[in-house]
């Protein structure tokens, strides 16, 4: 069996469901749990606002549960509200050409303060082949990382030309651990988007995380013990409590994540706009192929990032004219052609009104107020791999595709997926026109189900 949590501002919920829930099954089939439960959230400590949901939930018959997954709300309001984040030595790679815009430009000065241990730009990068190449300054990375010692707690690492080639990155890296032993380190090349500002802030919050990570990872390890335990993330899928710690940015915008997947495991839809009806507002969202539809141009604190998260828009959940609002976010969220369905969950869900104005159809799956809690259970284990290439005479597209192919699946194995089910969805192909020459952006998403030891 499979027990899904969803950790909640008011409530934490929790569902019991069969295994071959989290199975891939036929097109529009449905999940039924086998129990709900809620239960009170404890503010600021949601290792108890879980075990207070498992002490409410019926247990199931001893050894039959072998699967785990919690949908987390805390890593987005850590940032937001400035709270237990750690001091971050910011690091970019690039040289004269990365030096127009210092890292944590336009950062809102109380986060700034509260992340920032301090920041250095070294030579380095480079472009598609050797001959652009400019050495990494080793030295300079040994310095930044004496003058940081006692003072950071961990480190971001980003290259101008990570997106390209990513090895600098590791070698700046590895200069730091040699200098100040074992730190967590937090690279641009396994994180972020093709932008630099938006890949180096993702980045930077990427590190500060890192505290608020391992002690959940703690926490849930100690209240579930050997079982695989996993956690959502922005992109609809879940990882393991090791790369958690590894990337616990990835948790940022799971909880809607795992809401809009609820929203698809209880209606059997794979496009729909979802309306999460919490206490006070609504979280409006899309699913896109069962998945959730990317946010673009997100922030985080009022910080421009690049992780991979809903798109979503919040609408008050009373007051004057909050039926006219949310009817005009769902529109906002319909795709340029055809209208779908609006999927209403949430604890909340019987105050919208059966018609809204514009809305084809309504929903309301049974067991809608626990579909954070089923999305975490019934999401795969995902991993994403993302380059950009340049086409020319000597470019094999094919051997570029297969390696990208590859990144994805190996980035879902290190996630917590088994590797011999992994699946590689088509990757995605966009040209960059402000480039010189063909150059292209390689996008692959993988899933599979978790590994079990």
């Amino acid at each position: 069996m499979i027990i899904g949590i969803d950790i909640g501002p008011g409530n934490t919920d929790a569902v019991l469901l069969d295994s071959a829930a989290g199975a891939p099954g036929p097109p529009n089939a449905t999940i039924t749990p086998r129990a709900t439960a809620k239960a009170a959230s404890v503010p600021d400590d949601p290792v108890a606002g879980v075990r207070a949901a498992l002490r409410v939930l019926p247990d199931p018959p001893p050894g039959t549960v072998t699967r785990i997954a919690v949908g987390l709300r805390g890593p987005a309001r850590a940032v937001t509200e400035r709270r237990g984040l750690a001091r971050v030595g910011v690091l970019r790679i690039g040289g004269p050409a990365a030096q127009a815009v210092r890292p944590l430009f336009g950062w809102p000065a109380g986060l700034r303060d509260a992340v920032g241990a301090g920041t250095a730009i070294v030579e380095g990068g480079g472009g598609f082949d050797a001959a652009e190449w400019v050495p990494l300054d080793r030295d300079a990375v040994a310095r930044f990382a004496a003058a940081l010692a006692g003072r950071a707690e961990t480190f971001a690492v980003s290259g101008v030309f990570a997106p390209v080639d990513d090895r600098q990155e590791h070698q700046a890296a590895a200069i730091l651990r040699r200098e100040l032993g074992e730190v967590h380190i937090s690279l641009s090349g396994e994180l972020g988007p093709l932008g630099l500002l938006e890949r180096e802030n993702t980045t930077v919050l990427d590190a500060a995380l890192h505290p608020i990570a391992g002690h959940l990872a703690d926490g849930l390890r100690e209240v579930f013990g050997d079982v695989t335990t996993l956690v959502t993330r922005g992109d609809g899928s879940v990882m393991d409590l090791d790369h958690l710690r590894r990337h616990p940015g990835l948790g940022i915008g799971s909880s809607l994540a795992s809401t809009l997947r609820g929203a698809a495991a209880l209606t059997g839809l794979a496009d729909a706009v979802v309306a999460d009806v919490g206490e006070h507002d609504i979280r409006v969202g899309a699913l896109t192929g069962g998945y959730p539809q990317q946010a673009l141009h997100a922030r985080i604190g009022g910080v421009p990032v690049g992780f991979w998260m809903p798109d979503l828009i919040s609408v008050p959940r009373a007051g004057p004219g909050a039926a006219r609002d949310l009817a005009e976010a769902v529109d906002r969220m319909q795709p340029a052609a055809g209208r779908l369905p609006l999927v209403v969950v949430g604890g909340g869900a019987a105050a919208v009104p059966a018609r809204l104005p514009g809305v084809a159809e309504v929903v309301r799956p049974e067991h809608g107020e626990v579909a954070g809690a089923i999305g975490a259970a019934t999401s795969p284990v995902g991993g994403q791999a993302e380059r950009i290439v340049r086409l020319d005479a000597h470019a094999d597209l094919r051997a570029m595709l297969a390696e990208i192919r590859e990144d994805a699946r190996a980035d879902a194995v290190r996630a917590g997926a088994d590797p011999r089910h992994v699946t590689v969805s088509e990757v995605a192909r966009t040209q960059l026109p402000y480039l010189p020459g063909m150059v292209l952006r390689l996008h692959a998403r993988a899933a599979g189900p978790a590994h079990h030891p």
